[in-house]
């Protein structure tokens, strides 16, 4: 019988520099049913918007022959490409960096591409940036229609879109089918702690307009590298709200940091995560 549910594997939790067969092979070896690919602000990540078709062939042949398949992608290099920028120069490429992202989530057969929730990062925000990055964001909504692939706001770290209700009002000016909410857990649990208001609620805002939810570990502060269990995300809530609307598609996100283990570690979230999917009521 087909799970009810799939559960991938965020690429950085992994060695970089093992191939792609040693990568989705690791995953499967795990129990992961999918990889999420980064394509992060680093130049290495970035030149992969850029692979030639042979590659991106041998790539889904490779997904083939391990039988993991990669069917996300974490579009992080919005980051030091902001589609708000005060640079012209800037902008355009990030407005290049989306439509050659689409292109390759096409090629490689990815589903969703998680979009960074920033108008700007390493600038100050303003009324132009966030006029700037809506007007370029409805240009990507059309562009990623075109292709038939969804877009999913990553809920970020900074006070623009650190939570679901905050990504929300963005979907709903653009009104495109193809552009949704793809929520991290830690995130938006280190938002409530903030502000003092209710995680489960602010998920529950994204009801109907959320392609997949990330499952990482946070305390409050950090963002990055919390070991699954060690912080305060209440994980069993988390995925019971987000199956109640009818969320299947889960991806855990941790990182790589030189543990000798780390396949061990893969064993463990896998184990931890498909412990509760598996608990959920039957469709």
């Amino acid at each position: 019988m087909t799970k009810a549910y799939t559960l991938g594997l965020y690429e950085k939790a992994m060695p970089s520099e093992l191939s792609w067969a040693e990568k989705l092979t690791a995953a499967k070896e795990a129990g992961f049913d999918f990889v999420e690919i980064s394509i992060d602000e680093t130049d290495a990540k970035l030149s992969r918007l850029d692979m030639p078709q042979e590659e991106r062939l041998e790539l889904v042949r490779t997904m083939y022959e391990t039988g993991i398949p990669i069917r996300t992608m974490c579009l992080s290099g919005h980051r030091k490409y902001p589609l708000g920028s005060n640079d012209p120069a800037v902008c355009k490429r990030g407005m290049e960096i989306m439509e050659k992202a689409i292109q390759l989530a096409d090629d490689l057969g990815i589903r969703i591409i998680q979009l960074a929730g920033y108008d700007v990062y390493y600038e100050e925000g303003s009324d132009k940036t966030r006029a700037r990055f809506e007007k370029n964001l409805k240009k990507a909504a059309m562009m990623a229609a075109r292709a038939g692939v969804m877009m999913g706001f990553e809920t970020m770290e900074t006070e623009f879109m650190n939570t679901t209700a905050k990504a929300m009002e963005h979907v709903n000016r653009v009104q495109s089918a193809y552009l949704n909410v793809y929520p991290d857990t830690g995130n938006i649990k280190n938002a409530a702690v903030t502000y003092g208001t209710d995680v489960l609620a602010d998920l529950a805002s994204g009801a109907g307009h959320i392609t997949s939810v990330h499952l990482k570990e946070t305390v409050p502060g950090v963002f990055r590298e919390v070991p699954f269990g060690t912080g305060h995300v209440d994980f069993k809530a988390m995925i019971r709200t987000a199956w109640s609307m009818g969320i299947r598609k889960y991806v855990t996100e941790f990182w790589y940091t030189g543990n000798p283990g780390w396949k061990e570690d893969l064993v463990f979230a896998h184990d931890m995560m498909a412990g509760i999917l598996d608990g959920q009521p039957e469709d």
